[in-house]
């Protein structure tokens, strides 16, 4: 199979088989972990193929830029699909066995179709090669992101899932004006044209304010990050996994392709300090709010909301070029690690909600004794949280650090130091919870509901997954110089 064809299965067989599974529910979820496991061998072709033969470009229907639709992935792109197929065939394992043994409405059964069309749209906006198709693939993930919220059916589950369709809106008006602000100014969409035409004009400067903006809401970067913990609460563990793990990191994705790719970033430091100093009060904040709950969904929705300010460092440590591929790299495998590390920690918080028919921490005491196989994938996952050895996120942690103490930065090192204490506090406080000697009778394990296999092995595999990224980042990183900004490939330079 050539390259060009996987890249645009990768599209159009979820699509199709979303259509297929909201038509024909019977055969929806063996449908949708088909395909989740094809979508594995697709973007592991594609991906291999970026490796070897460098950054690929299709053009779909033969018309390329500025008319036509163009495909396009790098190493960037590659990962990416690599990070929605392992997460996604993760999660619709998962909720396989998630749905058949909880308590759930009748509206689940669109959670198939919900999930293949997430994946179509997730596949192609990390491969979409022009500002149009970005913002209809944003379009697409916000709309069934929004069903997922409001999949339970309850009033907080709509009320979250109204709160976050508004914000998705406003940000979608924004993104949409900043396209039309290019598109007048340049005549064209097509990011690399847009890269070679650029310039730092009024006009140009409005456009970079609003996309950035738009992003930074859909990415839940603090302080407007306040639709995401009720949003992440509601939803289903499934649904919050996903939302967690790629929903937000494909608005994050989009805002680095174009910062880095498009946009002037040499002119942007100011801005990018700016995102930086937000990443940082993210860090804190987020992990001090996260330490402050009483319900593992929410702890585990604000550790998110910490997490993600990690991720805007970037911006801000790129502005010195000798640390600029470390901080590059750093926090685009700290988007991979936390990904797998925080999908694996919602669906871990899910199995032990359906056991206990809680998610208060305060009622897990000897959770370790009955649910060990998901207590030891809560804690796998903490550890990635958390950023220790030997996980991805502490390789891309000390390369985020490493950048900030070469380039003089001491006080994002600090905080970065600080965030893996207080990461520690919250991730050691439901582990400790869960270890407490309790009572003969409440340690019966007929107390508490059975977890199913899938329901326990499931979130394991990808914290395991998380982990391995630390000791496996030789090809990684080797696939992320391709096409990358500042790559040591191509002499440090841009694209």
């Amino acid at each position: 199979m050539s390259a060009e064809l996987a890249m645009i299965g990768l599209i159009a067989l979820p699509l199709a088989a979303g259509i297929v599974a909201f038509v024909a529910r019977r055969v929806a979820v063996v449908l949708t972990i088909g395909v989740a496991v094809l979508q594995i061998l697709l973007a592991s072709h594609v991906a291999r193929s970026v490796f070897y033969q460098g950054s690929l470009r299709y053009e779909v229907g033969g018309w390329g830029a500025p008319l036509g639709i163009d495909l396009y992935v790098d190493g960037l792109s590659g990962l990416m699909l690599l990070m929605t197929a392992i997460v996604g065939l993760g999660v619709v394992v998962y909720a396989s066995s998630y749905f058949a043994h909880t308590r759930s409405g009748d509206s689940v059964v669109y959670f198939w179709p919900l999930c293949l069309f997430l994946f179509a749209s997730l596949n192609a906006l990390s491969q979409a090669g022009d500002l149009f198709n970005l913002y209809v693939t944003l379009e697409l993930l916000t709309l069934t992101a929004v069903a997922l919220i409001g999949l339970a059916g309850t009033v907080d589950a709509l009320a979250a899932a109204l709160r976050y369709l508004i914000v998705a809106v406003t940000a979608s008006l924004f993104f949409l004006l900043g396209v039309a602000l290019l598109y007048s100014s340049y005549g064209t969409v097509d990011l690399h044209l847009l890269a070679t035409k650029f310039q730092f004009d009024l006009p140009s400067r409005c456009s970079i304010v609003l996309i950035a903006v738009a992003l930074i809401l859909k990415t839940a970067l603090f302080p407007l990050h306040y639709w995401l913990p009720p949003a992440h609460a509601a939803a289903p563990a499934p649904a919050s996994a996903l939302l967690s793990g790629l929903v937000l990191k494909s608005s994050f994705y989009v805002l680095l392709r174009l910062w880095f790719d498009v946009f002037p970033y040499a002119d942007l430091r100011s801005a990018g300090h700016l995102l930086g100093v937000l990443g940082a009060i993210a860090i804190l904040w987020g992990s001090i709010q996260a330490i402050r709950q009483t319900h593992l969904k929410l702890l585990v929705a604000y550790s998110t909301v910490a997490q993600i300010g990690y991720l805007f460092l970037v911006f801000s440590l790129t502005s010195e070029t000798t640390v600029a591929w470390n901080a590059w790299s750093g926090a685009v495998y700290f988007a991979m690690s936390h990904s797998l590390a925080k999908a694996a920690a919602f669906l871990a918080s899910g199995s032990l909600k359906h056991a206990h028919d809680s998610d208060r921490i305060d009622e897990l005491a000897g959770a370790a004794q009955r649910q060990p196989v998901t207590i030891f994938a809560f804690a796998i996952a903490g550890v990635s949280l958390m950023g220790l050895p030997p996980s991805g996120v502490f390789l891309s942690k000390w390369l985020l650090l490493n950048s900030a103490v070469t380039s003089g930065r001491w006080s994002y090192a600090l905080v970065m130091l600080v965030g893996g204490i207080l990461a520690a506090v919250y991730v050691f406080r439901v582990v400790a919870k869960s270890l407490e000697n309790i009572d003969p009778i409440a340690s019966d394990p007929t107390a508490t509901r059975p977890i199913s296999p899938w329901m326990q092995w499931t979130p394991l595999a990808l914290a395991i997954a998380a982990l391995a990224l630390g000791v496996m980042a030789y090809q990684p990183l080797g696939l992320l110089e391709i096409g990358a900004p500042f790559s040591p490939a191509s002499g440090g330079g841009t694209p």
